[in-house]
């Protein structure tokens, strides 16, 4: 379904992705592990347009999107996680969810509806009429995955879905993106920890320094001391 090639990125003449090179299946989660500033969320945004590479190809069901803009990108069918939530602070959980609702024209699964969002987090349904900027950083993140499922994306993009939330909200959504491979949902999300990733994803990548350093199955990253000690501990 993604097929990330030979990638490089840069903020203004600082060059921060070398040759980043990645693919995701239809039906898998991958994720891109690393530490903090070694080149997820710049990854991440490459893919989704945001942060365009200067060379390299994205291809997304068999589509360069490499130049594209990011709506463009969204239309095809692919939905973006931020690692900064950026819900609207001044709209109720209820308006988030219906402000994001779309449904592509090949879109040929149940779509998502405000109804399915609450049944997936309950507690939304709780919180729908209080202000986005009201919820804990654990509710906002579910807020934003729901907002971004209403989209109905056939890949789901999340950066760090668990960073900076209580121990019991990462253990809740670990719950729900293993939900969502089970309904068919493909995802790439980037994270820092081992644990979690390793519990949720069928592959994974390390980045470090903005290059692609390991790839390999999450049995394989379990086992392999050297790759988490050289790159992913802190």
């Amino acid at each position: 379904m993604l097929e990330v090639n030979e990638i490089n990125t840069y903020y203004g003449t600082s060059h921060i992705l070398f040759d980043v090179s990645l693919s995701v299946n239809q039906g898998e989660i991958v994720c891109l592990l690393g530490r903090n500033g070694a080149g997820k969320t710049t990854t991440m945004r490459s893919i989704m347009g945001l942060t365009p590479p200067k060379s390299g190809s994205v291809e997304f069901k068999g589509e360069d999107m490499r130049g594209r803009p990011p709506y463009y990108i969204a239309k095809k069918g692919m939905g973006y996680v931020p690692d900064n939530r950026l819900i609207f602070p001044d709209l109720t959980v209820l308006e988030n969810l219906v402000i994001a609702q779309k449904i592509p024209k090949d879109y040929d699964k149940e779509p998502w509806t405000v109804e399915r969002i609450y049944a997936f987090f309950p507690i939304l349904a709780e919180r729908q009429n209080q202000y986005g900027g009201t919820l804990s950083g654990g509710e906002q993140q579910m807020l934003t995955v729901g907002r971004t499922l209403m989209g109905n994306p056939e890949l789901l993009l999340m950066d760090e879905p668990v960073e900076g939330v209580a121990p019991l909200v990462v253990k809740e959504m670990g719950r729900q993106i293993l939900k969502l491979k089970q309904m068919g949902q493909t995802i790439l999300f980037s994270e820092q920890n081992v644990a979690f990733a390793t519990m949720i994803s069928d592959r994974a990548y390390v980045i470090d320094k903005g290059k692609i350093r390991y790839q390999g199955s999450k049995e394989e990253l379990k086992e392999n001391e050297e790759i988490k000690k050289k790159f992913l501990m802190v």
